[in-house]
């Protein structure tokens, strides 16, 4: 293998993934290379289980490795622009769409694994949700379900490898460099490459990398939001009206007390709850399968209640890592899984109360007391939230319904480009995640297309 090419692709998630497929489309002579710090996509496996905790593993196969984040998602993928991140302000809704129709007809090249179903918006849930102060943002999703989604991220890598395309793993970039012909990138296991571009696809968890490149190369930053919370479990009949007919339920509220927006969002039905590694902060995470003999008996998703810093503060990051770190803390290494009953009364859940709870725990987490963890603003709006969505599904509010903590996601790092095509410096383009623009897999891989495009055309 050479170590000279046209471009190198930092980061195997789905953005860099369809940047490779569409380069190699539109050029197939090009030298393309895709450098992954995590796994092969096989080689993948999570030693949680329903009777296992986080075993702190160096590199975590649920967060990084070939496939990306998007690997073991619920394989949820967004027909639109209505929610998940902004290309759609970026690029103009059209012109969005068009590259998220692009990256659907990809996935049903490769999805060989039966039909996969499509949930459309519905007005009467909407109608119902405007009633109780909420407001339902719903569009047609494509649901593959985590064992589809795997098998089709498969399919699309060993395409990618017959184009021509290099593909390796444990290969941790550490420091990029200026040449006179290109760049030069330097990896953790000693190895060089040298590219003419580069398309940094680090995801989310490549934050601090894309930090100290815009410091390195003097590229100014702006600081995003970051959103604290919890993943919410209960029994799947609660949100059934939502999920036979839209699937996935995300819902905005703006809280009383404080006038906050929360939102709920990552819906799995019939999933599981499931722990991240993220540089060795344990979080809360979920995921369902499309085959019903998979499925439990369970729904969870997300709460989270977003917050945007002012001036002077700059770290929002840190200050969403310090409150995951603290749960861990009182989690023994884990996160924290509370029965909402106990959180209202004030008092710590148990081994003894979890084990009568009518909902039975998917993850064996540390039973404990989120509210010495998170804020108290944070904290109140949660529990607003949770009885707000109790109108629309009563059951919500539920005394045995389960909390976990904590769920935090980070957009804080949003770096300003040179032009429309998303190019940070003379030849370095940024897509994904890690951009602080997308949040999902669609428009994800609708960007890494775009900037593809960019290059070649």
């Amino acid at each position: 293998m050479s170590n000279l090419y046209d471009v190198a692709i930092i980061g195997g998630g789905i953005g860099g993934l369809m940047a490779a497929y569409r380069l190699k489309e539109n050029a197939p002579e090009l030298k393309i290379i895709i450098t992954e710090r995590g796994d092969e996509l096989e080689k993948r496996h999570c030693p949680v289980g329903r009777d296992k905790t986080c075993i702190h593993c160096k590199t975590c196969s649920i967060t990084s490795g070939f496939a990306g984040a998007g690997a073991f998602s619920d394989g949820k993928f967004n027909l639109g622009t209505a929610y998940g991140g902004t290309l759609g302000e970026e690029l103009g809704d059209t012109l969005a769409n068009r590259y998220i129709d692009e990256v659907d007809k990809i996935l049903d090249k490769y999805c060989t694994s039966g039909k996969v179903k499509i949930y459309k918006s519905n007005e009467d849930l909407k109608l119902k949700c405007i009633q109780n102060n909420l407001r339902l943002l719903d569009m047609n999703v494509k649901h593959l379900g985590t064992d589809k989604n795997f098998v089709t991220m498969k399919n699309l890598i060993v395409a990618l490898s017959q184009m021509g395309v290099d593909m390796c793993s444990h290969y941790d970039c550490t420091n990029v460099e200026k040449t006179a012909d290109g760049y030069t990138l330097n990896y953790s296991n000693g190895k060089q490459i040298c590219a003419k571009k580069i398309i940094i696809a680090t995801g989310r968890s490549g934050a601090n990398f894309v930090a100290d490149f815009c410091r390195k190369f003097d590229i100014k930053m702006s600081s995003n939001h970051i959103d604290i919370g919890v993943r919410v479990e209960m029994k799947d009949v609660i949100w059934k009206e939502f999920s036979d007919k839209i699937y996935e339920p995300k819902i905005l509220y703006k809280t009383k007390t404080f006038e906050d927006r929360c939102r709920m969002f990552c819906f799995n039905k019939g999933g599981l709850v499931s722990a991240e590694n993220n540089h060795g902060i344990i979080t809360a995470n979920g995921h369902s399968y499309a085959e019903d003999e998979k499925r439990t008996d369970n729904c969870n998703f997300a709460i989270l209640s977003s917050i945007r810093f002012t001036e002077p503060f700059n770290q929002p990051t840190e200050y969403a890592e310090s409150i995951s770190r603290l749960a861990n803390m009182i989690g023994k290494g884990s996160v924290i899984v509370q029965r909402f009953g106990d959180l209202i009364r004030g008092r710590r859940t148990n081994e003894h109360r979890l084990g009568q709870n009518t909902v039975e725990p998917t993850l064996k987490a540390t039973a404990g007391d989120i509210s010495l963890v998170l804020p108290h603003r944070i904290l109140t709006n949660i529990i607003e939230t949770i009885y707000a969505l109790d109108k629309v599904a009563p059951g919500t509010a539920n005394d045995d319904t389960l909390l976990y903590g904590c769920e935090s996601k980070y957009y804080s790092i949003r770096p300003h480009f040179m032009n429309n095509k998303f190019e940070l410096i003379d030849g370095v383009f940024i897509i994904g995640d890690g951009s602080g623009i997308c949040r999902g897999l669609s428009q994800s891989g609708a960007m890494g297309i775009y900037v593809a495009d960019c290059i070649t055309k």
